[in-house]
């Protein structure tokens, strides 16, 4: 397989170069920096010098490609607008330009579990759970409107579809894990409701066969769900994570509905007056990891034939290994 990905340098992105390289496939990757291009370059990837923005960039690097994974996101919870919308919204509909013209056959997009924060509880969900009317939080918004450019984007010459996997985690993770370290270890970190409720998690290796197995045998106009299995017991899986780096998370709670409270107070300070940086609290991080999600992956297990190979254990203890083997 020829492949072109976006966000290649990031934690995603990165993954599943090492893995398509690994299979024997060739892959061409957007890099907009030196940095990126030079990470992109060691993992075995061509980098192609561009952004989101440079359609002659992506499009002369597609040419020929027969997919291509669009990894590459604004993957924060809070910040300004229209930065949100220029890089996940309007940087999508690039891409997709860009492999259109290019002829490239399918296309397949990361999406999240975000996009239907703001609708019903996210109890036991399936792909025919429909977008939220109001969803909560600037990426949640974004990566919503991004996954419904991608889904209508589908059409004979350009098979397009979405995989969703739910809190992606595992060793070099570079996006949610460093957040919550530092959190506790400023002493921020508190457990929601005391952190008892079930969340279904997707190892970033699950991730990449999820994507892989997508573009080999995905329906066009498609949504798939892709996890661990079933889910796990948030306050556990989360203090699993946290002892493979040596750190221990604590105990300190806070009850869900006065967390609430000071989320929406926390985001009206910050926005009319407005300060610098993320609120201390706000709704998009309560909903994400505050509450239950679980989803259901039958859809990608029946359809594609996904496994989810690498179970938690196995996980866990690659980031042990991977933690014990940094110098002191």
């Amino acid at each position: 397989m020829r492949a072109f990905v976006t966000g290649g340098s990031g934690f995603v992105g990165r993954n599943l170069i090492q893995t398509l390289i690994a299979r024997g496939d060739t892959v061409r990757a957007l890099a907009r920096s030196e940095k990126a291009a030079a990470t992109e370059r060691d993992l075995g990837a061509e980098p192609i010098m561009g952004d989101l923005d440079d359609l002659d960039a992506m499009h002369e690097g597609m040419i020929g490609c027969d997919v291509v994974f669009h990894a590459a996101a604004h993957v924060y919870l809070w910040g300004d607008p229209k930065e949100f919308h220029h890089i996940n919204v309007d940087g999508t509909r690039n891409v997709i330009s860009a492999a259109k013209a290019a002829g490239v056959p399918r296309f397949v997009h990361v999406s999240t579990e975000a996009v239907l924060v703001g609708g019903p509880p996210l109890v036991d969900v399936d792909e025919s759970r429909p977008l939220p009317e109001k969803p909560i939080g600037l990426y949640s918004i974004t990566k919503g409107l991004a996954e419904k450019a991608v889904i209508e984007a589908n059409c004979p010459e350009l098979a397009t579809m979405a995989i969703r996997p739910p809190l992606i985690w595992g060793k070099g993770d570079t996006s949610v894990l460093p957040q919550i370290v530092q959190g506790v270890k400023d002493g921020r970190f508190m457990w929601f409701n005391g952190g008892h409720y079930r969340h279904t998690t997707t190892h970033v290796a699950n991730v990449c066969e999820g994507l892989i197995l997508a573009a080999e045998k995905g329906k066009g106009g498609e949504v798939y769900f892709v996890t661990d299995g079933p889910p796990k017991v948030f306050r556990w899986f989360i203090t699993e994570v946290l002892k493979t780096q040596g750190v221990d998370v604590g105990t300190k709670s806070i009850p869900f509905g006065l967390a609430k409270a000071i989320a929406v107070l926390c985001e009206f300070v910050w926005t009319v007056l407005p300060l610098k940086g993320e609120p201390l609290l706000s709704r998009p991080i309560l909903y994400v990891i505050g509450c239950e999600i679980s989803v259901n992956d039958e859809k990608a297990r029946r359809d594609l034939g996904y496994e989810g190979k690498m179970s938690i254990e196995q996980g866990l203890a690659e980031m042990k290994a991977e933690a014990e083997s940094q110098p002191t």
